[in-house]
């Protein structure tokens, strides 16, 4: 069942998909059409999910989903994976690589892997006030507080002298 991500209680649950590059205006639109379609038809043993998506900086595709109604459960959540799965087919990009860091330069957003941001904080080129996107947050509230945060206030901060 699909609602407005702004509609959902802040304790519900969220999934954020952090793309290797921008989606264009196109694609977007078409990420959107799928996304509402997979959410409308998304269940668990049979039972509707309540849930909504936002995608942020023509980057970022963040599910939502209200656990106060339904849980996920192992085979939603499958189901899950693999319709990102096949987003990542259909645009030639990665959404699931968990050991890449996307961060703030002025408005613009970067990317780099694990080992890239290491070294960059190495060499001081971010800092401890840099705005790094935590893509550990689990629920809405979380993701409203804690998404965008300066980089010491994230697991960032293990790499930052």
């Amino acid at each position: 069942m699909l609602v407005d991500f702004n509609t959902l209680p802040e304790e519900s649950r969220v999934w954020i998909y952090q793309a290797n590059r921008s989606f264009t205006d196109q694609e977007i639109s078409e990420i959107k059409e799928k996304l509402n379609i997979f959410i409308e038809n998304w269940t668990a043993h049979g039972s509707d999910l309540q849930s909504g998506y936002t995608i942020e900086y023509k980057r970022f595709i963040v599910i939502a989903l209200n656990q106060n109604l339904n849980t996920a459960t192992g085979c939603s959540i499958d189901a899950s994976v693999h319709f990102i799965q096949e987003l990542e087919k259909d645009y030639n990009v990665d959404l699931m690589d968990k050991m890449n860091v996307s961060y703030k330069q002025g408005e613009f957003i970067a990317h780099k892997t694990l080992l890239d941001f290491k070294k960059m904080a190495k060499d001081k080129a971010v800092s401890k006030n840099t705005i790094v996107f935590n893509n550990l947050v689990t629920n809405i509230a979380e993701f409203k507080e804690n998404w965008e945060v300066p980089a010491s206030e994230s697991w960032h901060s293990r790499f930052l002298k």
